[in-house]
């Protein structure tokens, strides 16, 4: 019996990704939901700032952008040509991971739970880059 990974057919892998991608908005969507019950980080809000960071509608207009990355995979993932949506989906989650560790150091400082989230979802765009990256067209 040979230990060699089977290559998943092409719909497989387009399921796959597009299950990532859920799960990497979910974690995204469920960290933001415990930073707000931490009580300086909503009194920080309501003052509208996140640490250093000035909370105006340009902040949030580049956070919708930057959110709408991995809602849009979502569905890219699956309707894509094989070509376009492997680069789509390995540049969007090497970007998603780089902006992730660039938020690290923003604000106040991580909590204990933005870490864990931020292993999480930095593993997971990464998971994401690999499988997009050893992706390869179905015969």
């Amino acid at each position: 019996m040979s230990t060699e990974a089977v290559p998943l057919p092409a719909q497989d892998r387009r399921t796959l990704l597009s299950t990532a991608w859920i799960f990497l908005a979910a974690n995204y969507i469920f960290c933001d939901v415990l930073s707000l019950m931490e009580p300086s980080a909503a009194r920080d809000l309501l003052a509208g700032r996140i640490g250093s960071i000035q909370v105006n509608q340009g902040f949030l207009l580049a956070s919708a952008v930057l959110m709408e990355i991995p809602f849009a995979m979502i569905i890219l993932t699956r309707l894509l040509a094989y070509r376009p949506g492997r680069w789509a989906n390995l540049g969007s989650a090497l970007l998603m991971a780089l902006v992730q560790v660039a938020t690290l150091n923003l604000g106040t400082g991580p909590t204990l739970h933005y870490l864990f989230f931020s292993a999480v979802e930095i593993s997971c765009a990464l998971a994401i880059a690999w499988t997009a990256w050893s992706w390869r067209p179905s015969a």
